[in-house]
């Protein structure tokens, strides 16, 4: 059977508040867009299920799985990943709260748990409990969640 040359599509989204406009082809992965064609590699590919919450990124200001959203679903969207919410200088209150708290270990989940933070609203003032809910599509292995429990109370002024 011979090739068959793969659809493509050109996109036009915002990334990190830069525009990108470029072909793509159709059954690209928002993912691999970002990690291969961007070098944006902070957006981890873990499940490749949209389960483990690794690869969340910000859509439109919401948090999204980009194993398991095309990219050209995102065309004309604004995209933030990790990279996004850190500034030119040192590092953001959450990440700072991450390493002061030890929310962090081997550091392969924390970029999707920062994304899907960054989206949420610290002035609901929620509790431990509201925090474990909020992350709960979000796996880590190693820290069993109290320390990111404590290091978003530490971020958000609670500790």
């Amino acid at each position: 059977m011979p090739d068959t040359p793969t659809a493509s599509c050109d996109i036009t989204l915002t990334v990190n508040g830069r525009e990108i406009r470029r072909p793509v082809p159709a059954r690209r992965l928002l993912v691999d867009f970002l990690r291969e064609d961007l070098a944006l590699t902070g957006t981890h590919a873990g499940c490749e299920h949209g389960i483990c919450g690794a690869c969340t990124v910000l859509i439109d200001g919401e948090p999204a799985r980009s194993c398991i959203t095309l990219a050209v679903q995102a065309d004309g969207c604004e995209i933030t990943t990790v990279e996004g919410l850190t500034p030119e200088t040192g590092l953001s209150p959450m990440q700072q709260a991450f390493k002061e708290c030890h929310g962090l270990q081997c550091g392969f989940c924390t970029p999707g748990l920062l994304t899907t933070l960054a989206a949420a609203a610290p002035e609901d003032h929620p509790t431990d409990a509201d925090i474990r809910e909020l992350l709960g599509g979000n796996i880590c292995r190693c820290t069993g969640y109290q320390h990111i429990v404590d290091s978003v109370n530490k971020a958000w002024g609670r500790s």
